[in-house]
């Protein structure tokens, strides 16, 4: 056993007696021995309930003749870091994540490990380490909260964003948004729409890492307890028969992952986080992949923030499975993938059931013809951006506007709030990008706001930054190279011609190639905007967003 290197032989005496010291009896230390990376905390609603989903995971550890053992990590509500330096720190705190579970599981050499996340970062970061280490994992997150109820309609986080902005366009009283936000979020779990956090959870299904159900049993229901019990039982078994992710998450488990993305109109920071993880394992996940894939794969599921549904919805209509087998019967599925049930994933899909064809629709009868994100490029982004078209009017999908530039989310915020944005305006919002921000902040209080003032159809939002996946809109984020390494968006000024074109994929600067060298021989790489502690470092060592905002590391 690997656990052995800190339990075994006579060396290891005082290595026992700690642990008698933590209680564990002799027999107990025989046995495998499970770390449990638990993310809980009293911060995030999707991570309150997390110690009960935790203990069911040891009760199912210890029913297969294992040792848990549990530790904990850190998490952010990207929600609540909305809209202040604290959002600076969110897609950071994934490496974070990452690094600490590595230590925990070099430090105490366990045979398997069980992650529990359930928020937005904390999904990839734990992924990621299970990734780097190549031990037996098993991924069991606290599920989706759900939805929230105001006058007979359905509501939840993004209704709350958008119900800012039209308070102040005077579509809504400020009593109005009080009793919404008392209700948008009616408990526990992760927000009930398809955002990151929900999107991330679905595709561990797809990779493999995580078992059926994994991304869509709601957090109060029993169902979630029951999996979090198999999943404690199942890590025995692949420690036994010692399956590791690598097995698991494969280049072709990435391509099913990707293909459900699209099916689903995942979040558009997938693209970041999926490159992330394969990253730690070898795997070179670049951005025209998304696209490829994107292409040729239908939009079968209309998911809030672009569509009516939520999680529940997609849970009783047949989850992740059921989007799949629906997917397979068009050969788009690679069917030859393990699991962490140590079954092919052909094999598993195939008893999925699909019971509501509105939620799920066959695939002959989608919502759109291709999937969720595409991937744009041109002369205002030569490595490439991100957009979420699904969540974007065909009124728009070809857009001539005039720019407005903005060095930061406050500045661009207080625009809209402002009145001081109208129709036909391209918003850019720059010097948000991994290195420029740091961080590379998400904008969804920007257009939310745009959304809420009747703005998303008629002006578009670019940013070298990134979105949530709640973001609705012509909004385009991830723009590569971003403004900080003196990519073209630090060069554009007001009244600047910008044309973008979903249909083409292109977004082009309409300024001369000289004008474009006059400004940037006069341009001046701003000072950093955090000079000191773990944020002035992540600058220093993060990567391109087109290549999933990665640490400079000896895989480079």
């Amino acid at each position: 056993m690997r656990s052995d290197r800190m339990k075994k032989g006579i060396e290891k005496a005082p290595h026992r007696s700690l642990m008698n010291a933590l209680g564990y009896l002799r027999e107990e230390l025989e046995q495998h021995i499970i770390g449990i990376a638990n993310s809980a905390n009293e911060l995030i609603p999707g991570h309150m309930h997390l110690d009960r989903v935790c203990q069911a995971v040891k009760d199912g550890i210890r029913m297969a003749g294992g040792t848990p053992m549990e530790f904990s990590t850190i998490g952010i509500c990207d929600g609540i870091a909305m809209g202040h330096e604290g959002m600076k720190y969110s897609l950071g705190s994934r490496e974070l994540i990452c690094d600490s579970v590595e230590v925990m599981a070099k430090a105490y050499p366990f045979d398997g490990l069980v992650l529990i996340p359930n928020c937005d970062k904390i999904i990839p970061g734990m992924m990621m380490a299970a990734m780097r280490l190549n031990i037996p994992c098993i991924m069991v997150s606290g599920g989706p909260m759900l939805v929230g109820r105001h006058k007979g309609k359905t509501v939840d986080l993004i209704t709350v964003f958008e119900g800012v902005g039209k308070v102040v366009a005077g579509h809504m009283t400020e009593n109005e948004l009080y009793e919404l936000e008392g209700c948008a979020c009616p408990g526990a779990g992760s927000c009930s729409g398809m955002f990151t956090a929900n999107s991330m959870n679905c595709l561990s299904e797809a990779l493999g890492i995580a078992l059926p159900g994994n991304g869509t049993i709601p957090a109060i229901h029993s169902d979630r307890l029951r999996l979090a019990k198999m999943a404690g039982k199942k890590i025995i078994e692949l420690v036994k028969k010692d399956i590791k992710p690598r097995d698991i998450m494969t280049l072709d488990a990435f391509k099913n992952a990707i293909t459900v993305d699209m099916a689903f109109g995942g979040s558009s920071n997938t693209a970041l986080h999926l490159p992330a993880v394969a990253h730690e394992g070898g795997i070179k996940l670049e951005l025209n992949t998304f696209d490829e894939i994107s292409e040729k794969v239908p939009h079968i599921c209309n998911m809030s923030p672009a569509g009516q549904h939520h999680l529940e919805d997609l849970n009783d209509a047949g989850g992740v499975y059921g989007i799949m087998k629906e997917l397979s019967g068009k050969g788009l599925i690679k069917k030859g993938c393990l699991t962490v049930e140590v079954k092919k994933i052909g094999d598993t899909i195939k008893h999925a059931v699909v019971s509501d064809t509105e939620v799920i629709r066959p695939i002959d009868r989608p919502y759109h013809d291709k999937g969720g994100l595409a991937v744009l490029s041109g002369s205002l982004a030569p490595d490439g951006c991100i957009v979420k078209r699904i969540g974007v009017s065909e009124s728009i999908w070809h857009f001539e506007g005039k720019a407005r530039v903005f060095d930061s989310e406050e500045e661009a915020g207080a625009a809209i709030m402002e009145g001081r944005v109208w129709a036909g305006d391209a918003i850019i919002i720059r010097y948000e990008g991994p290195k420029g921000g740091p961080g590379m902040r998400e904008m969804l209080s920007p257009t939310s706001m745009l959304a809420g003032r009747g703005l998303d159809t008629v002006c578009a939002l670019i940013t070298d930054g990134r979105f949530s996946g709640g973001t609705r809109g012509l909004c385009i984020g991830h723009v590569s190279p971003e403004a900080a390494e003196g990519g073209p968006i630090a060069l554009a000024k007001d009244g600047d011609k910008i044309v973008i074109d979903l249909n083409k994929k292109t977004i082009d600067i309409i300024v001369s190639k000289k004008e474009m060298e006059k400004r940037m021989s006069v341009w001046v790489k701003p000072e950093p905007k955090i000079k000191e502690g773990y944020m002035a470092r992540y600058a220093k060592m993060v990567t391109s967003a087109a290549t999933g905002a990665i640490f400079k590391g000896d895989k480079d």
